[in-house]
């Protein structure tokens, strides 16, 4: 896996990192606690990856997950994604995750299900390794009874929550939760 470049962007929640190959993106970084600390998780995760304009595909895809995260219902499903080294069965749930409208959310074992009845955590394990956060929206994925489960991207639980917010998604423990 060898990255092209990235781009830091400016969003709604602060600045986002996305990192690219000639596939497709290789990772999206939600804002971590300042600039400084997303550019050093990127050099140890991208030593290779440079600072570069983003081609065209990355360029609508930064303008999408803006205007996402500006809370408009935008379908990032048509990014393309580098998955050269993304396990299949990884592959599979983050394809179930993409089909997921903004504003709507599934469960782990609805998800599980719709994969031939894989086990729920597997699913929750597979979410919690997304390198493209908000491209597959893992944050669409709640636990059992609408609980909002793990979160692996800074700030935890309450990103998932802020995120599913500024959807319009209804907030855990509200009646009709998440139709």
């Amino acid at each position: 896996m060898v990255a092209a470049g990235y781009a830091l962007f400016p969003t709604a929640i602060g600045a986002c990192c996305i990192v690219w190959s000639e596939r497709g993106v290789l990772a999206l970084h939600l804002p971590a606690a300042g600039e400084a600390d997303t550019r050093a998780g990127l050099a140890r995760r991208f030593p290779e990856a440079a600072d570069h304009d983003p081609p065209e595909a990355i360029r609508e895809a930064i303008a999408g997950i803006t205007a996402l995260l500006q809370g408009r219902r935008v379908d990032l499903s048509a990014v393309p994604l580098d998955m050269e080294t993304v396990p299949r069965f990884h592959r599979r749930v983050y394809d179930a995750a993409r089909r997921i409208p903004p504003g709507r959310t599934q469960t782990y074992g609805q998800i599980a299900a719709e994969l031939g009845g894989s086990d729920a955590r597997a699913v929750g394990q597979a979410l919690g390794q997304n390198p493209f956060a908000l491209i597959v929206p893992c944050h669409r994925v709640l636990a059992a009874g609408g609980q909002s489960g793990g979160f692996s991207a800074p700030g935890g639980v309450q990103t998932k929550l802020r995120l599913l917010a500024i959807e319009g998604a209804r907030p855990p423990g509200e009646p009709g939760l998440f139709d």
